[in-house]
This record gives C-alpha cells, structure tokens and sequence, in this order.
C-alpha cells in the first residue's frame, strides 16, 4: 500500500468515526426524549432490582465529603427534619447524622432496601410521586429538603419539571441540590445536564443562592469513579 493510499485510507477511517460518535449521541438523545424508548422509572427499578448501586458518587470519597458538608450544615443549623427526593440505596445515607428523615425515591426496591437497612432509626421512605410528595412531605413540616445527584439522571422533560416542582412545593428554610448545572456534556442514555439555576430564577425566584460549594474531587474522565460534574448549590427563600 502507498502511502498516499494509507493515507487517504486513514483520513475514511476518521470520517466514519466521527459519523458514528455523531449518530451515537444522536441516539442517545432521541431514546432519552423518543416516545416509550427510555423511561428513567423503568432503568432505575431494574438497576436496583439486579443489585445494582446508586453510583460512584454515592460511595468512597465523594460520598463522605457530601456527608461531611450535610452534617456540619444540619448541625450547625439546629436542623432536625430533613427531607430528600431520590434516597437511592441508602448508601449514601449510611453516613448521615439525622434526626428525622424522610426520603423518596422513584425505585420501590430502593426504598424496600432503605427501609429494611434503616429501620431502627425514625427515617421513613416512600416510592416518590409528585402526590405522595404533598401527602407526606408536606405535614412533615421539613427544614431541609435535599436532592443528591438526582437532577442530572432526570432525562424526560415532564419528570424533571414534576420533580423541580416537587422540590420547591414544600416550606423548608433551606433547599440543598448536588447536580451539575449546564456545565458538563455526556453521551448517556440515563444522564441530562439541565440548567437547573434557570428554572429556578424562571419559576421560584424567591428561592436565592446563597452559597455554591465546589466539589473538590471535579470530573476526571481518567478516574470518573472518585470524581463528579456536581457541586452543592445551596437555597434559601428571601424575605420579600
């Protein structure tokens, strides 16, 4: 083979890769939004279900410096009723020094496996709908309601703006999300980056920032189970 052969073979090669790198994020997009072909409900039963885990974020190093950050912000605060939508395995959780807890979750095996895990403690769990939010949420009267690596694995528009309304229907003092915030691009099926600080200022403008926290292990796509696209975005009503 010439090398001008080679050469014009290699520079094919590439193009046809680039094509299918682009029809890959092509479809993964449309089998997030496609009618029917993913539903994050479905893949989240069936990853717990199988013994699957609430992610890397969830364990080790990101997990303990996210439970560090939420204990001192708990106890500093006196704040005894805290509330989360997305409890996940419970993992996480493990490392939490709560008092009263309530934690939702879209999988009913996840939160099987949280009841079971922690049902020695005055935590309670329930299969996350946006009307079981108001049922129970609500009376519980929490002061910090929580979303912890949640926001970015809601990939159809109408669950990510019945959660975001969920999130913000109750009266906390505080709201904590962990997510990333527009600033990360990923091709995967169960991840969406939303621009969730927009449909705040857009929907719950009373609802302010008053503190980011960067996450000091930021996204390395060489270690991605020690490392995360999400920060603490904290939020507090103003009183006007």
């Amino acid at each position: 083979m010439s090398s001008v052969t080679r050469d014009f073979f290699c520079f094919l090669l590439d193009a046809a890769q680039r094509t299918l790198r682009r029809i890959r994020g092509m479809l993964n997009r449309f089998s997030r939004r496609g009618a029917g072909a993913f539903r994050s409900a479905d893949y989240w039963e069936a990853r717990y279900r199988h013994g699957g885990t609430s992610g890397s974020g969830s364990y080790g190093r990101l997990a303990e410096w996210k439970a560090s950050i939420l204990n001192d912000f708990v106890s500093t605060r006196g704040i005894t009723r805290i509330l989360e939508l997305g409890s996940g395995d419970g993992n996480q959780l493990s490392l939490a020094d709560y008092r009263h807890y309530v934690g939702f979750d879209i999988s009913e095996t996840a939160v099987k496996i949280c009841s079971n895990r922690f049902k020695d403690r005055d935590w309670n769990f329930h299969v996350y709908s946006p009307e079981a939010v108001r049922r129970i949420g609500t009376p519980f009267h929490p002061q910090l309601v929580m979303s912890l690596d949640v926001i970015f694995h809601l990939c159809e528009d109408e669950i990510y703006e019945n959660y975001m309304r969920s999130l913000f229907s109750m009266q906390p003092d505080y709201i904590v999300v962990y997510s990333s915030d527009g600033n990360f691009s990923v091709e995967n099926t169960h991840i969406r980056n939303w621009k969730f600080t927009d449909w705040i200022a857009q929907n719950k403008p009373e609802w302010k920032l008053i503190e980011k926290i960067d996450n000091p292990y930021p996204w390395d796509a060489a270690n991605p189970g020690e490392t995360s696209f999400a920060d603490f975005h904290i939020f507090k009503k103003s009183a006007s």
